[in-house]
């Protein structure tokens, strides 16, 4: 894995946190210091043109639907083994 894919691994963590924070009704402080790291870190990318705009929002779509498409059977996983 190359330096830049650990970057990239490093921000679907970053918007991963967010995603949950948000969705599970995380306290504000919480979820807006999660916004903080990811909104830091892409800044951080962009402006030593590691990557572009266009990327970002891919990757954040991305990442975005991915949370989503996980989350019903994460759920369901929860309710079964309860």
């Amino acid at each position: 894995m190359d330096h830049r894919d650990q970057l990239m691994d490093t921000l679907k963590t970053l918007l991963r946190d967010v995603l949950k924070a948000r969705f599970d009704g995380a306290a504000y402080a919480k979820l807006a210091r999660a916004h903080g790291y990811a909104d830091g870190y892409m800044r951080a990318l962009l402006d030593a043109g590691l990557v572009d705009q266009k990327q970002l929002l891919d990757l954040v779509g991305s990442e975005r639907r991915r949370f989503v498409d996980e989350a019903p059977a994460a759920t369901v996983a929860a309710s079964r083994a309860a």
